[in-house]
């Protein structure tokens, strides 16, 4: 598999804090964030573990609420230290290029790692799931005493119940092992 570039790895974070932002999650839209990813052929899926594709994208719908939830935090943190951003546009550019929402890339990067994995023409494995499931465990600890990724999000789920409930749903998803049978 050959690795995406820099800025198409940037074009796909932009493109889902626009679904984060702009298009609504019941929509029902082909961007809708909460949409379904196709399944490739079906030599593809017969040679995925069962459940591993499902699991990875309930996953993946968690953590792009949860994204969700701490854009909206920060906008009005943001708008109440700050001021009012202008529109929806102004919106979408402060998220890319100021650095009061630098925090929030490396949620982008992992949910478009997620979606490069379920988008890719080789198969899911477990092992690649399994490792985009401990990167979002691994990211998502919140601690009053750390810096950067750390010390944001805790500050969110200080402040924010809608965080704390998109994280619940991600902790609960996370912890979920696969059944062995």
């Amino acid at each position: 598999m050959t690795r995406p570039t820099s800025a198409f790895v940037k074009f796909r974070i932009a493109v889902n804090i626009y679904l984060a932002v702009l298009v609504p999650a019941d929509s029902g839209s082909a961007l809708s964030p909460n949409r379904k990813m196709k399944k490739n052929n079906a030599t593809q899926k017969s040679a995925e573990p069962e459940g591993v594709r499902q699991r990875l994208l309930d996953l993946r719908n968690a953590l792009l609420h949860l994204h969700k939830m701490l854009l909206e935090s920060e906008r009005v943190s943001y708008e109440a230290t700050i001021g009012a951003i202008q529109s929806p546009n102004h919106f979408l550019q402060l998220l890319t290029s100021d650095p009061w929402f630098a925090w929030l890339h490396p949620i982008s990067q992992l949910i478009v790692a997620m979606d490069e994995a379920l988008d890719s023409k080789e198969p899911l494995t477990a092992e690649t799931a399994e490792a985009l499931t401990k990167q979002a465990r691994q990211l998502l600890v919140a601690s009053e005493n750390d810096e950067g990724f750390a010390r944001h999000y805790f500050d969110a789920l200080q402040r924010d119940p809608d965080v704390i409930f998109a994280h619940a749903e991600v902790s609960k998803l996370n912890g979920a092992k696969k059944k062995r049978g």
